[in-house]
Order: C-alpha cells, then sequence, then structure tokens
C-alpha cells in the first residue's frame, strides 16, 4: 500500500544515482513537488511522458518543483548507463532523477507502480497520488489547489 493522504514526503537519501543534479532538502522544503516514479521497462512510462514533461514545464514555471525516480523492475533494469541514456533521451528527464537500484527510495514511499505520481504540499504532506496513463488533470487539480492555498497550507 503507498503513502497515506498526509503523509509526510519521505527522505531522497540512498539513491544509487542521481541524474541532472542531486536536490538538496532547501530545493524543495516550502515548495508544492511533485515525485514521479517511472521504470526504463515500462511502456506506459514512455506513451505519456510528453504529456508529464508538458505538466513538469508548466508548472515549474509557477514555482513547482520535480524529482524523478528510476524503480528497477527487473536485474535487466539495474543497467546505470541504460537508465541514464533513456532518462535524457528517451524520457527528456530535466529535473533531478534517482536511480534507485536498491529500492531505498521506493521503500520509503512504499511505491508498488510505473508511473506513480505524488504531490507535496508547502508543509511537505502528500496532498495526491495516482498511478497509470490517465487522467492527468487530477494531478494539475491537485497542483493547483496546493498552489493556492499558499504559505498558510
Amino acid at each position: 500500500m503507498a503513502l497515506r493522504l498526509r503523509s509526510t514526503l519521505p527522505s531522497f537519501e540512498g539513491a544509487t544515482r542521481w541524474l541532472n543534479r542531486t536536490p538538496q532538502p532547501e530545493d524543495y522544503q516550502g515548495q508544492v513537488l511533485v515525485v514521479h516514479f517511472w521504470s526504463i521497462s515500462c511502456y506506459i512510462c514512455h506513451d505519456v511522458v510528453e504529456q508529464f514533461n508538458a505538466i513538469r514545464d508548466d508548472y515549474q514555471a509557477k514555482g513547482v518543483r520535480f524529482i524523478s525516480v528510476h524503480q528497477p523492475r527487473s536485474e535487466a533494469e539495474l543497467d546505470l548507463a541504460a537508465v541514464e541514456k533513456d532518462a535524457k533521451e528517451n524520457m527528456l528527464l530535466t529535473q533531478p532523477c534517482a536511480i534507485d537500484n536498491d529500492h531505498t527510495i521506493v521503500d520509503r514511499f512504499i511505491n508498488e507502480y510505473v508511473p506513480g505520481y505524488y504531490v507535496f504540499d508547502r508543509k511537505g504532506e502528500m496532498r495526491h497520488f495516482q498511478t497509470g496513463g490517465k487522467g492527468y488533470e487530477r494531478i494539475t487539480r491537485a497542483l493547483d489547489r496546493c498552489l493556492s492555498e499558499g504559505d498558510e497550507a
């Protein structure tokens, strides 16, 4: 079972490697944050990445932070070079991206599905969770709600 609503944002420590840059807590604390789980072998992740990246680009301009986590689903997905190539060339991930070969971050989130999306408010509380390749308007509604709450959330 995934995190429950209002759960506190888990730590991102323990990634096998970070792509793009290693986020520091001050990069996202006090900010609305989306955590995105994906896998190199997930065809849905690849089919919907353009839509996800459009949301990322739109909402980054509004101050929302994004972090992606690669969740390997088999031994074949532990190849760091292959994951990095997929993240940069196919997924076009520009946000910090953890390669989590040991499932350290995955286990903290109790995440079972890719793609998986977690929205956290400015207080670091989870406000929305969803999986799969449909219903992105629910993510944008959650982001809009968190942004409208301001610093008083």
